[in-house]
């Protein structure tokens, strides 16, 4: 069982992750933006961050990655984030390619199939603490 804190200003997309990963036995905290995320990382010392890119604002996500992974107590946690922002902005975003500009671990496009998901969610948990490269690679 794993502690995953869900980031997203989409109230459905919350409770569907909530409930794919409290079915799996997930401990999950959800969060509506980047500011309560990062409060609720703090304090839930998450093993994992799903979070949106576009909530209060079009680019909110990237600005609480690049904070998670400043903070000397979340910087190895790994963050999967799942959005539409390539879909709604045209914009073609891909940690492996974008590195440097992208702090996380893994990027799903929304809608994600559950499947696919659990299998993004599990390889990210495997991951050890010092085995993680926050430029993607």
């Amino acid at each position: 069982m794993a502690k995953i804190l869900c980031i997203d200003d989409d109230r459905d997309v919350l409770e569907t992750c909530k409930i794919i990963l409290t079915a799996e036995k997930h401990n999950v905290t959800m969060a509506m933006n980047g500011s309560e995320g990062y409060s609720k990382a703090k304090t839930a010392a998450p093993d994992l961050i799903l979070l949106d890119v576009m909530m209060d604002d079009n680019t909110e996500g990237f600005h609480t990655a690049y904070k998670l992974r400043k903070d000397p107590t979340l910087k190895f946690v790994p963050i999967l984030m799942l959005t539409s922002v390539n879909q709604k902005l045209n914009m073609k975003c891909d940690p492996k390619k974008d590195g440097n500009f992208l702090p996380v671990d893994a990027f799903l496009e929304k809608p994600v199939e559950k499947a696919k998901l659990l299998k993004e969610v599990k390889r990210l948990l495997a991951l050890k603490k010092d085995d993680i490269n926050i430029d993607g690679n």
